[in-house]
This record gives C-alpha cells, structure tokens and sequence, in this order.
C-alpha cells in the first residue's frame, strides 16, 4: 500500500493526536519565524546605519614612533627635534580629505596668540597683585577648516551670533571671537585687529592682521575666581588654518600648517584599507602617521539592537532545540502504540525505509500545516516581542550613557569632555517585514526538526526484527 495513503488515514484516524502535533510545530514555527525576522529587521537596521554613520579614521601624528625610525633627535630639555618635513601638516590632510570613500573631513591647528593694544585678553576677575600671569597670559587660537563642524557648535553649546563662520573657502586671515572677548574690546564684524605670533621662547613675536569675520557665543562659563587668561573660555579664538599656522611657533610650509591629527568620515568602515593606500600613496609612512577607525556613533547606533538580534539568535537555536526534544519524545511515544502495527507490516515484507518514510509523511505534514498558520502571528509576535526587547535594550544603553557623562573629565577650557563626533541615537525601531529568505529558512527549520524528531526515536525501533517488535512488551 502506497506510504502516503497510510499517512493520511493515520493522521485522520487520530485526529487529536494530529492537532497535537500541528499546534506544537505552530509553537515552534511562530517562534523561530519570529527570530528569524526580528534577525532579519536588525540586520537591514545595521546595514542602513552604516550607510548612514559610516565611521571617523583619525590620522595621527605618532612622534615616539618618529624618534625610533631615528628621523627625531632629542633635544634634551626643548623636546625632540623634529624636521619640519616630518610634521603632519594640513596639506597632506587636504589631500586624503580627497579620497572617493571620505564624505568629509577635517582637523585642528593648535596655535595661541599674544594680546596687542587693540586686542586685549578678556579677564572675568583680575589677576592677585603679586601673581605671576605670563605663563597664561595669552589667547588659545584653534585654527579649523570648518567651524560648524566643531563638536561645541553641533551640540549647541556655541553658537554664532553675528557675521560668518570659517568654512572650507573662507579666505585665509580672519578670526571668530567669543563675544565676551567682542565686548572688552568693543570690536564688530569687519572690524580689523592685530595679535602677535606665540613663538614659545619667551619673545614678543610679529604681529599679524587679521579680519573679524564673526562672533560666538560659549554657554561655558568663565570661572567666579581668578584662573590665567588661557583657560577662560572667553579667550578662545577660532581661525582659518594659515591664520592660526601664522601665529603658531612651528612656521607653515609650502604643504600647509602644522596639525597633529585629522579625521576622516569614511561611507563604510570597511574603506580604512582603501584609505590606507592612498595615505601610502601621499607618503604618510603608516608608522609614524597611523590611520585608525573610530566606530563610536555606529556602535552607538546599532549598539541595542545588535544586542536584541543576539537575543533573537539564541531564542532559535533554543527553541529549535527545545522542539526537536519534545517532538522526539511525542514521536517515541507514538511508535510504542504503534509496535504492532509496525511489527505486522515489515512482517508482511515491507521495507524499513518506507515504514519510517510513513511516519515522516505524518510529522512532515503537520509542520506544513503549523508553517502556514504561524506566518502572519509570527509576523505580529515579531513586531511586538522585537519592540519590547529593543525598548529594554535603548533605556540600558541611555543609561551607560549617562554615567559615562557623569564619570568623564573636564576640559581644559573647564567644560565637559567633547567628542570629536557627536553622540548619535541608538536605533528604536524595527522595520519587521517577511521575505522569501525568512520563509525558507522557518520551512527548512520546521522540516529539519520535523526529520530528527522522526529519525532518532524511529531508528531505535526500525532497527528491531519483527519478532522482536511483536514479542517485546511496551
């Protein structure tokens, strides 16, 4: 008799049994589905991230590494001498900035500036009459490419306020000043100043002419007792890059001023190599001018549901194995009623295979059935379960977050830590949607378990004689 007919009139004539079986796999399959969209949904998640955040390579200037190469000689109390075609100059970062796989880019020319008489240091509280101020006695100019880009200007704790800000064209010679700095000196937006070079040594320096081309608001707030003029937020000074390289006391060459990093927000993390050779390329030695990824914002992003996929992961293989084990039980159980019949049929002559054939019909056809029935509840459960778990996930990351905040220094300009790239939101919502990959996945599932649950119980008993199967008791 043909296996397939004896499959349906057993699954008929036990219909309880049958329903059994097809809501134990509707269990099952509902919650591997499950797992397999919420997996599915993550992944699309992370993958737009990516493609959202990209990730920010910093090049360095590693100078212990320049002084082992043996490019550097120490210069005892003054520090390493270090040749001025050795430096990490802006030029170079132009350059790389040019890359197909940099969306954007910039960096920093750390630089100071001595006061002139048209351009005073901003003192909140005077100076003790016996305190020795020269050591701080001057203004911290940051030379950048893009001042909106600077982490104080995307956060909102700076804000311009009148005239314009630096950008990549803006022309060389101008200067943003913090209004308190605007109004101890009663300067506008146009007005013309001078400051003087900060060679270091203890000189004057020249002085220079620059433009005010804008002013700026701090929300940092300038110290209630004395502290050197340097380290009043008052007193800091954004420039063009060749601005702040003209005061500083490393002198500016034909490839630009001296910096000693700058960042590069890559499309795809996976792009540092590409970076790396053309940084080779441009003759960045990669010892000495090290290239590294910072994936902060991404792991930011991705950081609680990453989480929540594992969770889904596991939720698979557990359920999956947790199937297999009650349907091998059920299955095992089902083939000790059944001895008899069993035992008449090989007697009769038919095959082992085809016996356990038989019961893979029986099982294989409930799953089908489950299958079915759990793609639209798996699709809501998703949606529900994956929400719920993402949620738990967001608030315990919001929460490290701020302890992180809590626990990080201050600046030297008395506020909190910056990072260079802004912290960015983690992911809250799940796009749950079914494909024909999730699909066959949960039917090669639901099948898999449906084949070890038949196979394992079944070989112990298939594997008996006829007479030993009519004779054995149960």
């Amino acid at each position: 008799m043909n296996l397939f007919k004896r499959a349906w009139w057993r699954l008929t004539a036990t219909l309880g049994k049958t329903l059994l079986l097809t809501g134990l796999f509707f269990v099952v399959c509902a919650l591997v589905l499950s797992g397999f969209l919420i997996r599915s949904a993550a992944d699309r998640a992370a993958a737009d991230a990516k493609d959202q955040v990209g990730a920010v390579a910093t090049l360095s200037f590693d100078i212990n590494a320049l002084m082992e190469s043996g490019r550097a000689e120490n210069g005892g109390a003054s520090g390493a001498r270090i040749d001025p075609d050795d430096r990490l100059r802006s030029g170079k970062a132009d350059a790389l900035g040019k890359s197909p796989v940099v969306t954007r880019f910039s960096y920093k020319v750390e630089s100071a500036g001595l006061a002139t008489e048209d351009l005073k240091l901003y003192r909140a509280v005077p100076p003790p009459p016996a305190a020795d101020t020269e050591s701080g006695d001057f203004f911290k100019v940051e030379g950048v490419r893009d001042l909106a880009a600077m982490p104080s200007f995307r956060n909102g704790t700076s804000k311009l306020v009148a005239g314009k800000g630096i950008g990549p064209d803006t022309g060389d010679g101008v200067l943003v000043l913090e209004k308190r700095l605007a109004d101890a000196n009663k300067l506008e937006v146009g007005d013309e100043v001078t400051m003087r070079s900060f060679p270091g040594d203890g000189s004057k320096g020249k002085k220079r002419q620059f433009t005010v081309a804008g002013i700026y608001t701090s929300d940092t707030a300038s110290s209630s007792q004395y502290t050197p003029a340097l380290a009043d937020p008052g007193n800091l000074v954004y420039a063009s890059p060749n601005a702040a390289g003209a005061l500083s006391a490393v002198t500016p060459t034909d490839e630009g001023s001296d910096i000693q990093e700058a960042t590069f927000t890559l499309r795809n993390p996976g792009d540092l190599p590409k970076l790396k050779k053309q940084a080779a390329a441009l003759g960045l030695d990669p010892d000495i001018y090290p290239l590294a990824v910072n994936d902060k914002q991404y792991k930011q992003l991705v950081g609680p549901i990453s989480k929540t996929a594992g969770f889904a992961t596991l939720t698979v293989w557990l359920v999956s194995l947790a199937g297999v084990a009650v349907l091998s039980l059920i299955v095992a159980s089902s083939l000790r009623e059944r001895r008899r019949e069993l035992g008449i049929l090989l007697a009769l002559g038919e095959r082992r295979p085809r016996l356990l054939g038989q019961h893979l019909v029986e099982i294989a056809a409930c799953a089908i059935v489950a299958i079915g029935l759990a793609v639209p509840a798996s699709q809501a459960l998703a949606g529900t379960a994956g929400s719920s778990l993402l949620a738990g996930e967001v608030s315990d990351a919001e929460n490290d977050k701020a302890d992180e905040e809590k626990n990080s220094y201050a600046d030297s300009m008395g506020g909190a830590a910056q990072d260079e790239e802004p912290a960015a939101e983690p992911i809250e919502d799940l796009d749950v949607r079914l494909t024909g990959a999730d699909l066959a996945k949960v039917g090669a599932a639901g099948l898999g378990i449906a084949a070890l649950a038949t196979l394992i119980p079944g070989y112990r008993v298939l594997r008996l004689k006829p007479r030993q199967i009519l004779t054995k008791g149960d």
